[in-house]
């Protein structure tokens, strides 16, 4: 179904020039809902040039030596998942032959989501970003990549094997945020990180059925607990530094923080056919998301939306947070009645926070300020509002879980898939001096520009 030939006209030009009105959607319809994300999407595919001349497939266009504009490499890949999500939702398949591209420029020599353009700034919640996208076209049968490329269930397995070697001793276990050494930041272990991680072996587990990885997802979220960056009330902090054995815990909150950890944890509770265990933690994190980003019903990056100094970044959290919520609802159905009320009103917002720029719609993050654009735009604000927006379909159509081997899934697997990476970071050589000042500079810039709100933090 195509659906770019049915864009909705919402806005209105006095002199030709002066934009009054924003999206309307109508959140009772879902030919409205359909009708606004597929608007919402086509704006945010204006800012990709990987189809274009002298564009790189798969990827939006780089961060500058400013780090207010432009997109660090994690966030095409987080982009290709919401189009899945959008696709599976709506049913339009305008976009998947550029997000099958996309994703397959992007797997690396090896096949396992680590293309070596990247390596200067390679994190491992970067790559498990990916690894999630992957994981997300196997789980919804999204089609598959041409005969003789890696199978998206072989990519998502390609990401955990990789990941699941690299834990170190050093406070006790846990992913650091940098893959490689000579990265900034090497010596910090986040949360996103191993959340990532956690998330993908969840899913994994379900998807497969292989304990192996639910194993694995039981000794990470453990280890998070362990060290504090999960707190007895599931407050979901950012990291720790290794110097400190992990002691000086940064408790700035995101909202994709305790979202991909719900998310991970809702498949566990799937996994173990509604486990009391899992359960406590999927109520205890879907409590502390509720609270903490959606007061009043809207959601809210509260780390930095009252100053509107958030990084390119953070202004995509909330993407991730609507999507992963209404998975949770399909993984644990029993969140259904607590979470739609809240997915409803806040895409009833976000809609409204659509009035900007040129067009008149240009998505922004300041939700809970009506039609009274915040002045901001760009592919995390337009990935959040169209996300928030198309999940509300879920009450209104036959939107199918996830699949798993057992009831549908197709998608080819490779259970040794990665082993032809470098499982040892420390034994990849070291970056030239041109290089590693390089990468330094990509990571400092943006740990300088939020230093003094955040303090060191991942982003």
């Amino acid at each position: 179904m195509k659906m770019l030939s049915t864009l909705m006209s919402t806005t209105l030009l006095l002199g030709g020039s002066s934009v009054v009105s924003a999206i309307d959607v109508d959140l009772t319809s879902a030919s409205s809902i359909k009708s606004t994300a597929a608007t919402i999407a086509y704006d945010m595919m204006l800012y990709y040039a990987g189809n274009k001349t002298g564009g790189i497939i798969g990827v939006l266009p780089g961060p500058p030596p400013n780090p207010s504009w432009g997109y660090y490499w994690w966030e095409s890949g987080a982009m290709w998942g919401t189009l899945i999500d959008y696709w599976h939702y709506t049913g339009d398949t305008s976009y998947n032959d550029v997000v099958s591209k996309g994703i397959q420029a992007q797997v690396g020599e090896n096949q396992d989501m680590m293309p070596s353009n990247w390596s200067q700034s390679m994190g491992n919640d970067d790559q498990g970003f990916w690894g999630m996208t992957a994981m997300l076209a196997a789980e919804l049968k999204f089609p598959d990549p041409p005969a003789g490329e890696p199978g998206w269930l072989a990519l998502a397995q390609a990401v955990f094997n990789t990941q699941a070697v690299r834990g170190d001793d050093k406070c006790g276990g846990g992913l650091r945020w940098q893959v490689f050494p000579y990265l900034t930041g090497y010596d910090y272990k986040n949360t996103i990180a191993n959340g990532c991680f956690f998330n993908i072996a969840a899913r994994l587990a379900r998807y497969t059925g292989n304990s192996t990885y639910y194993d694995n997802a039981i000794r990470t979220f453990d280890w998070v607990t362990n060290v504090g960056l999960i707190d007895a009330e599931y407050n979901v902090y950012d990291g720790a530094h290794i110097e400190s054995n992990c002691t000086d815990i940064n408790k700035v909150e995101f909202s994709y923080n305790v979202a991909v950890w719900l998310l991970g944890a809702a498949n566990m509770y799937n996994y173990t056919n509604g486990s009391a265990i899992w359960k406590t933690r999927v109520d205890g994190l879907l409590n502390t998301t509720l609270t903490t980003f959606f007061p009043d019903g809207i959601a809210y990056e509260q780390a930095c939306e009252a100053k509107l100094s958030c990084t390119t970044d953070m202004f995509s959290f909330k993407a991730y947070l609507h999507r992963w919520l209404a998975s949770t609802t399909q993984m644990a159905p029993y969140t259904y009645d607590l979470i739609m009320p809240k997915l409803k009103t806040s895409a009833a917002a976000a809609a409204l926070q659509c009035s900007g720029g040129s067009n008149g719609r240009a998505c922004g993050l300041s939700w809970s300020k009506g039609s009274a654009w915040d002045g901001t735009a760009g592919v995390g604000q337009q990935m959040a509002a169209m996300s928030a927006i198309f999940v509300n379909l879920l009450p209104l159509e036959s939107v199918q879980p996830s699949v798993t081997n057992m009831t549908g899934g197709t998608s080819s697997g490779n259970s040794d898939a990665g082993s032809h990476s470098s499982t040892n970071p420390t034994a990849v050589k070291p970056a030239t001096g041109g290089d590693k000042a390089g990468a330094g500079i990509v990571t400092a810039i943006v740990l300088v520009g939020a230093t003094g709100m955040f303090g060191w933090m991942s982003i």
